[in-house]
């Protein structure tokens, strides 16, 4: 990291109050203070009357814009949603009866669950590190998050997009704890969804799908909607369907004031930038592997034993981290600094 980008990065720090030692990014980020004063306006506009719905439309295109700019994707090849699992919802549904999904063991259910839920599709789960190795002709879609929630292990991404590429299988490729700080691949991926109240520091009830155009080509909308319509406010009432013509056509009608508040966050993470973001989260989280004999995952998601009294000894420290799978799991985004690791540390013993 030079000169240029620690400045940045300390710069943005200076947005954040936390009252703790904060390590629980993986399930959900700090608000930042300009995404705050966002929020509080439009919380007093609601409450005195003065809010116009409109009023939100230029925070949603400026994160599908600022969205664009951080993935490489085009903004007509973005849809906006709540959940990632309607988008997972929605690719299932394209999925011929007899299809095979391949997905990494103990995935992120809302990953794989909309697949599952369908009777004539087969998921077959396998190790993440073998999932290159087992697409194969009758694999029709492959679903893996680029970062795992549960341990923070990261995808082979770069491997997947030649084996799905080789094979002719779709790769939908989960980025909630990857975007933001982690760089993706996401222009050669026909899907990524993302929700983005975690590294991307927005309120919760936001969410992002990319495509290729081909693979876009292949969905239909399961809900469409009067924000998915050609001119929105000229499709609140009656026929004919009226859809628009690119990615939009997917949008599901937006939780205002998430949008309102992931506007300023999203302008936060461009300023620092995600290779500088990667560089500091990732140093931290290598950091505390290092100093618990573990080897470097260049992971900003440390997945940790949690022997008894382990976690109850990491709160009473004033640490904030999660218990997932059975261990405890710490992560690090712009807002930590070196001490925070050893805080941690510390309390662990």
């Amino acid at each position: 990291m030079d000169d240029s980008q620690r400045a940045r990065l300390h710069a943005a720090q200076q947005q954040f109050t936390p009252e703790t030692t904060y390590l629980n990014t993986a399930t959900h980020g700090l608000t930042p203070l300009r995404a705050t004063r966002a929020l509080e306006q439009h919380v007093r506009a609601v409450a005195s009357g003065r809010f116009s719905a409109t009023a939100a439309d230029p925070a949603i295109e400026a994160v599908r814009a600022g969205y664009a700019r951080i993935t490489g994707v085009p903004a007509d090849r973005i849809a906006i949603g709540t959940h990632v699992a309607q988008f997972a919802g929605t690719i299932a549904a394209t999925l011929p009866a007899g299809a095979e999904v391949l997905a990494p063991t103990r995935e992120f259910a809302s990953v794989v669950f909309p697949f599952m839920a369908r009777e004539d599709v087969t998921v077959r789960e396998v190790p993440l590190d073998r999932l290159p190795e087992e697409v194969g002709p009758g694999t029709a879609l492959v679903a893996v998050s680029a970062v795992q929630s549960a341990d923070g292990a990261i995808a082979p991404l770069e491997d997947l997009v030649t084996a799905c590429r080789d094979h002719g299988a779709r790769l939908m490729v989960d980025t909630t704890q990857a975007a933001g700080w982690l760089p993706v691949p996401a222009e050669r991926i026909d899907y990524t969804v993302c929700s983005t109240y975690k590294w991307m520091l927005g309120p919760r009830g936001a969410a992002l799908l990319t495509g290729t155009a081909e693979a876009l080509a292949e969905l239909a909308p399961l809900a469409p909607n009067w924000f998915a319509g050609e001119e929105p406010w000229n499709s609140l009432y009656g026929g004919p369907l009226r859809l628009a013509p690119d990615a939009r056509r997917l949008d599901l009608a937006p939780v205002w004031s998430a949008w309102i508040g992931l506007a300023p966050a999203l302008e936060l993470l461009e300023e620092v930038g995600v290779a500088a973001i990667h560089d500091h989260n990732a140093g931290l989280g290598d950091r505390l592997r290092a100093a618990l004999d573990m080897e470097p995952t260049g992971s900003a998601i440390v997945s940790l034993p949690a022997p008894e009294g382990a976690a109850e000894r990491v709160a009473e420290a004033g640490v904030v981290a999660a218990v997932r799978d059975g261990r405890l799991r710490a992560s690090f985004h712009l807002y930590n600094d070196e001490s925070d690791v050893d805080r941690l540390v510390k309390a662990l013993g």
